[in-house]
């Protein structure tokens, strides 16, 4: 399903104009503050009229010249920073209000209680909840109401590091056990990493690029944008098989990675992130290093970042990664477009299965 937005407002010292057509799945709207992400998200909720609008999902049209979808007309659930839950309601009749708009809802209350793992809540009123809890339920309030499309702007950010820890694995669960289209707001790299699999990059209020997260995130021209020490690749890696010293391996196009604590059964893939300042070249295989993944790469492309570094991009077969390293060290190694080297990588992060 074809979510279509054209958009172009004036505020007070800002302009939104922006454009973007994305497939289902999660995309992620990512973006510094200020942005103009959750401007987006209330336009597309209807909760704000702009001086131009166009936006369709699938062959519904919410906004068109002369054509306004009030916003609980346009089957679209909302999730807010704050959770927005009844105080005086329990769980159960927070996530039962969601249905009141739906009746004959596909949408199973016992399937999402499960999903989110909401059933020792139920009893519970917000204020004895924890916030991660709140932001469960404030999902699971959205799903009953049997929605096209899930607008989740920035779930995570009022939540310290344990609580977001606690519930990325719930919305992973989202993401592939509901199928349903999902716009996901963030600032936070990480995130957007682990979860989307669409990016619109946005900045003061213009889109900059829009693709597939593993084509977004190895861009060596969004680097700045995205941010220097955020910036970093995703790959995909299939495990093989838990070694006899209690690593997994895990198979690349480029080769073997060797990662400790995969919980991940043989066979499944998964989405492994590569900061850029993490990884190292070296023009020859080097030996005796206590790094246990090194990766053939050939040079793709050299970008300048500032007067002391480059981000040079990196080809492994079908894959791409990114490497922050100094202009000194790419004089050095006498680095070009088509060189071959191998990528020494210091760190790799799991972010979930593809």
């Amino acid at each position: 399903m074809i979510l279509s937005v054209a958009l172009s407002h004036r505020f007070d010292g800002f302009d939104l104009n922006v454009a973007f057509d994305v497939p289902g799945g999660v995309t992620a709207l990512f973006g510094p503050s200020g942005a103009g992400k959750s401007t987006v998200v209330r336009a597309i909720a209807g909760l704000m009229r702009c001086d131009s609008a166009r936006i369709s999902l699938g062959s519904r049209v919410l906004d068109g010249p002369g054509h306004r979808v009030a916003p609980h007309l346009r089957r679209i659930g909302c999730v807010f920073q704050n959770a927005a839950l009844f105080p005086h309601m329990t769980v159960r009749q927070n996530l039962c209000y969601g249905q009141r708009f739906h009746n004959g809802s596909t949408v199973s209350f016992d399937d999402v209680v499960a999903m989110l793992d909401l059933g020792p809540l139920l009893h519970r009123r917000p204020e004895g909840l924890s916030g991660g809890e709140r932001s469960r339920t404030a999902i699971g309030r959205a799903l009953l109401m049997d929605p096209d499309l899930l607008l989740l702007d920035e779930p995570l950010s009022a939540l310290d590091e344990a609580r977001k820890a606690e519930i990325l694995p719930y919305l992973e669960r989202l993401r592939d056990g509901t199928r349903r289209p999902m716009i996901y707001v963030s600032h936070a790299l990480p995130e957007v990493a682990r979860l989307a699999n669409h990016i619109v990059v946005l900045r003061a209020g213009r889109v900059l690029r829009v693709g597939a997260t593993e084509d977004v995130l190895s861009d060596p021209n969004l680097s700045a944008a995205l941010g220097l020490r955020e910036a970093g690749a995703v790959i995909a890696a299939r495990v093989l098989r838990v070694e006899a010293d209690g690593m997994t391996l895990l198979e690349t196009a480029a080769g073997p990675i060797f990662l400790p604590g995969v919980t991940a059964a043989p066979g499944q893939t998964l989405r492994l992130r590569i900061p850029a300042q993490d990884v190292i070249l070296s023009r020859d295989r080097p030996v005796g290093l206590s790094a246990l993944n090194i990766l053939a790469a050939q040079v793709v492309s050299l970008t300048p970042l500032d007067a002391a570094s480059v981000m040079v991009e990196l080809r492994l077969v079908d894959q791409t990664i990114l490497a922050r390293i100094t202009h000194r060290s790419t004089a050095a190694l006498a680095l070009q477009p088509g060189t071959d080297c191998f990528a020494i990588l210091k760190s790799v992060a799991i972010m979930g299965a593809t």
